[in-house]
């Protein structure tokens, strides 16, 4: 089992909350699937691939907005994945959309391509908090992609959402989640909106135009989306995410459980089980990189206590937590005692649990893993 990931960083204009690497240069769209095409097809042929014999089984595109992208390029994508890999059995293959992309036609058209999961981001069913964010949909034209998607054949619909805008309240915010549960999703991801450095956002903070939302409100607001979504027959399976009974998302748990992937794009991340590389965050010199046949990557090799981090800040994310047995056989006793050791004290604290011989955080847990995570850390 392995997943495909083709970052697509066309934005017809930038969210002033997004850190991900994007460009608003819809010209390049065309040159830019060429090279997607020609990476996929020539890292089998390189150091840059996946495990031997180890076939994707999962397909995402994300961005960016890969629904900027034509039903023709897309076909284009989705053709080359069958041609370098023709006996791949892909179960899910998700694409990101902006729900003002979503017409009929274009729905119709990414459903004939094979996409059986479309995740949607929405943010917010208001449309002064999309304004806000610079989002270019408003919430009437969100509820009609979330339709226009059924109608088209859809059954696995994700959709995301934000909450801990600076002055919402949480009023505002259980009204968003009843209008997300009243559309009946397959998937909702729901995270607090964080100010990062260099984005629009935070020039805003810094000039004292907003403020952080304070910490007892935005608590509120987590246990009201983990309340809501759990009594609506939600599971919550990840710290941000939740699904209906067989609908989590199968690309996204390769990342929290140390499955192989291969990113393909500009700023893409791959992982193959003892690296991890990826691809310059530039769109013309990732272009021109693989089309002279010298794509610019970095590249870090994993020693055993990086590996460690990782699984600690992946699989404690989840539900299930780390498997200690299986834990123990690949990372060897000294780091399976030490990770008894540390997580001691926050069983004691009740913030962590052992369950079934799995490592978990508790629902008290949940409101400061960081700072769990990060005391676990081997590093």
């Amino acid at each position: 089992m392995a997943g495909l990931y083709f970052h697509i960083p066309f934005c017809a204009s930038r969210c002033i909350y997004c850190g991900f690497y994007s460009t608003v240069h819809p010209e390049l769209q065309d040159d830019y699937v060429d090279a997607l095409c020609r990476e996929l097809e020539e890292t089998q042929r390189s150091p840059w691939q996946l495990p031997e014999n180890n076939q994707p089984t999962t397909v995402y595109l994300g961005g960016g907005t890969p629904s900027m992208l034509s039903l023709k390029n897309l076909e284009r994508i989705i053709t080359y994945i069958y041609k370098v890999y023709p006996h791949a059995d892909i179960a899910e293959q998700t694409i990101e959309c902006n729900p003002d992309d979503i017409t009929p036609d274009y729905a119709h058209g990414l459903h004939e391509l094979g996409f059986n999961r479309v995740s949607l981001g929405i943010q917010s069913f208001n449309d002064e908090r999309l304004r806000f964010l610079h989002r270019r949909h408003s919430a009437e034209e969100a509820i009609t992609a979330v339709q226009q998607l059924r109608a088209a054949g859809f059954n696995n619909i994700s959709i995301d959402l934000m909450f801990g805008f600076p002055e919402e309240t949480l009023m505002d915010w259980e009204e968003d989640l009843w209008t997300a549960i009243a559309l009946n999703p397959q998937h909702i991801s729901a995270y607090s909106l964080m100010i990062e450095e260099g984005t629009p956002l935070y020039r805003l903070r810094e000039k004292g135009k907003i403020k952080d939302l304070n910490e007892e409100t935005s608590r509120a607001m987590y246990d009201k989306l983990i309340d809501l979504l759990e009594d609506a027959g939600y599971e919550h399976y990840e710290l941000s995410n939740f699904a209906r009974p067989g609908f989590r998302s199968h690309h996204n748990s390769n990342y929290w459980n140390e499955t192989p992937y291969l990113g393909l794009g500009a700023a893409a991340h791959s992982y193959d089980g003892r690296r991890r590389w990826w691809n310059v965050a530039d769109i013309k010199k990732y272009i021109d990189g693989i089309n002279h046949g010298t794509p610019v990557r970095g590249q870090e090799v994993l020693d055993i206590s990086t590996r460690y981090d990782d699984l600690i800040t992946t699989a404690l994310r989840t539900r299930e937590g780390i498997n200690l047995n299986k834990m123990q056989a690949e990372y060897g006793h000294e780091l399976y005692h030490y990770l008894l050791q540390e997580s001691k004290r926050e069983i004691d604290r009740g913030l962590m649990q052992i369950i079934d011989g799995h490592l978990s955080l508790t629902r008290k847990g949940l409101y400061i893993s960081d700072d769990i995570l990060s005391n676990l850390m081997h590093v």
